[in-house]
């Protein structure tokens, strides 16, 4: 599916990439397909920028591979401004992609800081979400 179809069929869709890397973004993708991966975040600051839209409860969106194209759409079902160092195991977890909040912190600090922003008081914005549509099944 070309991406201008899956716009079509999710009007008021917002796009997104999963990760800061092909590697991560195909890893992540696979966790959201095995139902490993339910939330996702992302620093808030990236946000107030100008960059993607906020998450807005009962929104679908589409997520899109490294290159370009539509891989899944997404529901969000949860979402909350808290501080890097108040994430809670429970959301960590659902990020699907650490066994333990130590590891969460530890990879998600290294993530931020790759991108040019980490403080442990710094807002996410923490989304949780339930998997609409698997384009790869198409």
């Amino acid at each position: 599916m070309i991406l201008k179809e899956a716009l079509a069929r999710y009007p008021g869709a917002e796009t997104f990439t999963f990760g800061d890397n092909k590697a991560l973004c195909e890893d992540l993708l696979a966790r959201v397909r095995e139902g490993q991966k339910t939330a996702t975040c992302g620093a808030l600051h990236d946000f107030q920028k100008g960059g993607e839209a906020l998450p807005v409860i009962g929104r679908q969106d589409i997520s899109l591979t490294w290159e370009g194209q539509p891989a899944l759409v997404i529901e969000t079902v949860e979402v909350t401004v808290r501080r890097f160092c108040d994430v809670d195991e429970s959301f960590a977890l659902a990020e699907g992609e650490n066994d333990s909040l130590a590891g969460w912190r530890a990879d998600h600090e290294a993530y931020f800081r790759r991108n040019g922003y980490f403080r442990p008081e710094m807002e996410l914005v923490c989304e949780r979400f339930r998997l609409i549509e698997d384009f790869s099944q198409i």
